[in-house]
């Protein structure tokens, strides 16, 4: 009987510690994703001449605000009016990243208030997977977050 309740202890607790789903990866490219992320955004409410860069080694100090974040490849959506504060960003991350490390290297490192005279009022952090998001806006922080929350 000892031996019966022990066997289901052990086979209870692989399951509830080993059997943890992997978060699953979010396929497409940035741009597509970008575009699903202002998706049920009105034209109105968008920042005026948004527009979006690939981030790469040269200029990734303007956007994540550092040199040490290593990734398979980002894309900033920005304004193109210097006094509007709105970025978005998705990072894709390498196999095998540790995907907190990065997030918090990224935390550490953003500037809410890059655009000098108006600071970013929301900043969000988070991931789907091997994928990075990055808020620093105002009211569109909210909209965007649950867009990337929808996504499968």
């Amino acid at each position: 009987m000892k031996k019966i309740l022990l066997a289901l202890l052990v086979v209870g607790a692989i399951f509830l510690t080993g059997c943890t789903p992997k978060e699953k990866n979010i396929e497409g490219s940035l741009e597509d994703i970008m575009t699903k992320l202002y998706e049920g955004i009105s034209e109105d409410e968008l920042p005026m001449a948004l527009t979006n860069t690939e981030i790469t080694s040269d200029n990734m100090v303007g956007f994540l605000g550092a040199t040490d974040i290593e990734f398979e490849s980002a894309l900033a959506s920005e304004s193109m009016v210097g006094s509007i504060a709105h970025s978005v960003m998705l990072i894709r991350t390498k196999e095998g990243q540790d995907i907190e490390e990065v997030k918090e290297k990224i935390q550490n490192s953003i500037n809410p208030n890059k655009w000098i005279c108006v600071t970013a009022e929301n900043v969000i952090v988070k991931n789907k997977g091997n994928l990075i998001l990055v808020i620093m806006s105002n009211e569109l922080a909210k909209p965007i977050e649950e867009n990337f929350d929808s996504l499968e």
